[in-house]
């Protein structure tokens, strides 16, 4: 089975070409905008010809939230125009189309985690491009898995984790917000689900959408204050509140996933999230050494 990847060189791209090697049944193409232009449709369908993938993991994503509210064309470009094209393009060269969302299309005001049929309402441009994806997949993949995941972090690429290690080591004191819930999420571990989740969604009919996180709960500072015990620094973490650190997008102050659909329909065992934590700065400590 021919897989082509696109945005590779990210995070979760990262994580899957080295997991790769784990799956000979496999066929990888792995690809970024070197290689595949996702933002051009004639290139897309050309590439999709020439190579004939049964499969797309679409890792491709504009990310900088803030940085997204002023930067709108691109982040329209990445997160909507190009999953439209590759959408177009498996349906019509009947491949599955994965692409992977985020709990930023949420408004945050529940209590409860959300399920995948709850009223999304996105409060930033990032979370408003990103369900305008999902949208694209459901419209024009022929059939689909839409993930939408959350605080995803890894090895690779600038993330949470590392910077808090980066700013852990220069500094005494770190002030980190402590009432934005949710749950951090290891890029290897939504990797692996992804790669072993393949077979049986080859064969279901439509476009279908879950949700996957690491399991349990946390706050920004929980996270942080886990990261820099883990590290082994000694940096004072203090709890502040989200109107103490204004920033240019609004993030859901509660965006915890319900994972229960993915877990049934694929038989899997999701990983609590801070022994994600812990493998993840393990494999940074390995990296230095």
């Amino acid at each position: 089975m021919r897989i082509l990847i696109t945005g590779s060189n990210g995070q979760l791209g990262n994580e899957i070409r080295l997991l790769a090697e784990n799956y000979p049944e496999f066929e990888f193409i792995f690809t970024d905008i070197d290689e595949l232009d996702i933002s051009n449709p004639l290139k897309v369908n050309a590439y999709f010809e020439e190579n004939l993938p049964k499969v797309v993991i679409n890792c491709a994503a504009y990310t900088a939230v803030d940085k997204a509210e002023s930067d709108e064309q691109i982040a329209w470009l990445i997160n909507s125009a190009a999953v439209e094209n590759l959408s177009k393009s498996a349906a019509t060269f009947d491949a599955l189309m994965i692409h992977i969302s985020t709990d930023y299309v949420f408004d945050g005001k529940a209590w409860v985690p959300y399920v995948e049929t709850d009223q999304t309402n996105p409060q930033s441009v990032y979370g408003m491009s990103k369900l305008a994806g999902e949208e694209s997949v459901f419209k024009f993949a022929g059939k689909g898995i839409i993930l939408r995941t959350s605080w995803l972090y890894s090895a690779f690429g600038n993330n949470f984790v590392k910077t808090m290690i980066k700013y852990g080591s220069e500094r005494e004191e770190l002030n980190v917000v402590c009432d934005q819930i949710g749950t951090p999420t290891y890029a290897r571990d939504l990797a692996i689900v992804i790669l072993e989740i393949i077979p049986t969604a080859s064969q279901q009919e439509g476009v279908n959408l879950y949700h996957y996180s690491n399991e349990g709960v946390a706050s920004w500072y929980d996270f942080a204050r886990t990261i820099i015990s883990f590290s082994e620094i000694t940096c004072d973490v203090k709890p502040i509140q989200t109107k103490d650190y204004p920033v240019h997008a609004v993030r859901p102050c509660f965006s915890v996933l319900n994972k229960s659909k993915i877990k049934e329909t694929f038989n899997i065992r999701i990983p609590y999230w801070r022994d994600s934590v812990k493998e993840c700065i393990l494999r940074l400590k390995q990296q230095k050494n």
